[in-house]
């Protein structure tokens, strides 16, 4: 799924040293702070190189939302193949999204740091936060419908939520509580599934 409005891109090792090096800084560093100087040295590419492939900044940073889309999307269709069943796939993702709270240089969720950064409601950058959280949001709230859920829109909203507090938490606080936190919640609305009202 495309989140963002670009051109067909061009494959090269240029293109993807670029993408590469943009996807680590922006990261790390945050994107307003990063010049498109430093990505192209880090690349080891010409300025000519960068604008063939990327016209402005601002089209470098939608290829970078939309690899970290595309990544997250990945690891959703590889919970669905493993998953028993829809709940399983709620598990599944949930322990993805946990797992990734104790790996070296995390730092929270990208879209969630882009729309920090990039408060217009109508910019490019963050209509394409918004299409990935909706596609999440829609993501879930299928698998709770698909799993039996009595409120599907209501669960797949608190899943999200605590998707975004357990990021945000396992940056700025303990990971490892984070996690917990998370996994108890996730625990609970499943719950209604697999111990349904009688």
């Amino acid at each position: 799924m495309r989140i963002a409005d670009l051109p067909p891109a061009k494959d090269s090792a240029a293109r993807e040293r670029l993408l590469e090096a943009a996807a680590r800084i922006f990261y790390a560093e945050g994107i307003n702070t990063v010049g498109v100087a430093r990505i192209i040295e880090e690349a080891g590419v010409t300025l000519a190189t960068f604008y063939r492939h990327f016209p402005s900044k601002q089209d470098l940073v939608l290829a970078y939302l939309q690899r970290v889309h595309d990544d997250f999307s990945a690891r959703a269709a590889a919970a669905r193949e493993a998953a028993k069943d829809p709940g399983d796939m709620l598990r599944l993702i949930g322990n993805n999204i946990t797992a990734q709270l104790l790996e070296p240089g995390f730092r929270g969720c990208a879209f969630i740091n882009a729309a920090s950064e990039f408060e217009d409601p109508e910019g490019p950058i963050m209509r394409a936060v918004l299409t990935h959280r909706a596609w999440f949001h829609d993501l879930v709230r299928n698998a709770f419908a698909s799993a039996g859920h009595p409120h599907p829109d209501l669960a797949a909203g608190r899943y999200v939520m605590l998707r975004d507090g357990a990021t945000t938490a396992g940056h700025l606080g303990d990971p490892s509580q984070a996690r917990e936190t998370f996994d108890c919640s996730v625990a609970e609305l499943l719950r209604f599934i697999d111990e349904p009202a009688v």
